[in-house]
């Protein structure tokens, strides 16, 4: 009933419009004052200490990274390199927009920033070879998702955020450790290789029954020139991926690092932003993490609320006693945050949820890195679901089409992702084979 009680407070707030983040504080703080007996001073300290944590970080820095490439130039030359490499195949281009959102989200961590910047270029120069807006529209708001997938991913910073510092128990009653930001980085890869060549597949599959056009195959010299142009912002994949895993830095330190490289790729190697261009990019980032440390910061008011009312405790008892197994849950939760991801944002739900499910999930058994990336794979298709999918709204600015075209024309690639989202989620060995290959 207190669950009931809290979450009824919080989904009648959400319905009146009100936005997450300060729907969430005054869940916490109606029941905090009318139904619980939690002293005020517990929750100012808890607000204090769930903010200091190290990890989060990473987040402002990551968002100031990918904002510095978006206007940088660097998805350009992305873009060209990928379309020397695969335009001249059949949907060369819807391809080619596959291959640069899968490159350009190993640079960004953020899904409607890959939409924005591969979808800006790649959309017009469809149409002026005789794509139908509706396939290029389809292909990049699919494709934009794996920008929370393929690592460096804001979400999975979340993920790892939220659960940290949590006491679970396993189901043999031992202690499991929470995943760390790096496992979750190195488990994404192969999903996010996986699901890139499975939208590739579609496109190639419905441009062949189409018969779209196709480029022109380019020589080797104007790969080799495209790669050489484009070389600066694939160096900050291995930067990333190899500092942290050749234990130069932390996550964190490679976040701040991508900052900083980025900042110099764009402003002195590129020249594609001015000096006096930089307080705008700053700006702009500044409101986009102060937006999601807000939403944390509720996020962890809430979780707080939860914990000292043994609501996960209790929920994660009741459902071992229903006796659904692994299978069982899974299932429930995929649903449940399939149906959750039409009207949330995905930092929002990973903040909320994450706490609520993952003492359950570690109590029948599940692994914590393979918990968190079918959660970041859920969020992802939340992006390409109406009403409130990111991905759709901003395809649909670009495209001009409306959200219900944008949602139809987006269909085929979305169930190739739910076929995707069952893979991931009963053959845990596709998450966990490169983590365990390197001994994590």
């Amino acid at each position: 009933m207190t669950a009931l009680l809290i979450f009824a407070i919080l989904a009648t707030l959400l319905v009146t419009g009100m936005p997450v983040s300060i729907a969430l504080g005054l869940a916490v703080f109606t029941f905090l004052f009318g139904f619980s007996n939690v002293p005020i001073d517990a929750i100012a300290l808890k607000l204090f200490t769930g903010i200091e944590k190290f990890e989060i970080m990473a987040i402002p820095f990551f968002i100031l990274a990918g904002n510095f490439l978006t206007h940088g130039g660097v998805a350009r030359r992305m873009i060209r390199f990928a379309s020397s490499m695969v335009g001249h195949w059949y949907g060369g281009l819807g391809l080619a927009s596959v291959l640069s959102c899968a490159l350009f989200a190993a640079i960004s961590g953020s899904s409607p920033a890959t939409v924005m910047a591969v979808g800006s270029i790649m959309l017009p120069a469809m149409v002026r070879q005789g794509y139908p807006p509706q396939f290029g529209v389809g292909t990049i708001t699919s494709s934009g998702g794996l920008g929370i997938l393929i690592p460096p991913s804001i979400v999975m910073v979340m993920y790892a955020v939220a659960t940290s510092g949590m006491v679970v128990q396993g189901p043999e009653g031992k202690p499991v450790m929470s995943a760390s930001i790096g496992d979750l980085f190195i488990a994404g890869v192969v999903p996010g290789l996986l699901l890139a060549a499975m939208l590739a597949a579609t496109t190639t599959w419905r441009a062949w029954k189409a018969d779209y056009p196709r480029l022109p195959r380019a020589s080797f010299r104007d790969r080799w020139k495209a790669f050489r142009e484009s070389v600066w912002g694939l160096l900050l994949i291995v930067i990333i991926m190899g500092g942290i895993y050749g234990g130069i830095f932390t996550p964190t330190e490679a976040a701040a690092v991508s900052a900083v490289y980025a900042f110099v790729v764009a402003v002195w190697v590129y020249k594609d932003i001015k000096l006096r261009d930089v307080p705008k990019v700053l700006l702009n980032s500044a409101a986009m993490s102060a937006m999601l440390l807000y939403i944390i910061t509720n996020a962890v008011m809430f979780a707080f609320i939860l914990t000292s009312e043994q609501i996960p405790q209790a929920l994660s008892a009741w459902i071992v006693d229903l006796g659904l197994g692994q299978v069982g849950f899974l299932l429930i939760v995929n649903v449940m945050l399939l149906m959750i991801g039409m009207v949330m944002e995905p930092s929002a739900i990973v903040l909320i949820m994450a706490p609520i499910l993952y003492p359950v999930a570690m109590a029948l058994g599940v692994d914590p890195v393979h918990f968190g990336i079918m959660l970041v794979v859920n969020m992802e298709i939340g992006l390409c679901t109406p009403p409130v999918g990111l991905n759709l709204y901003v395809a649909s600015s670009l495209s001009r089409l409306g959200l219900t075209e944008v949602t139809r024309s987006t269909w085929p690639w979305l169930l190739t992702m739910l076929t995707f989202l069952m893979l991931i989620t009963y053959v845990p060995a596709i998450t966990l084979v490169l983590p365990r290959l390197m001994g994590m």
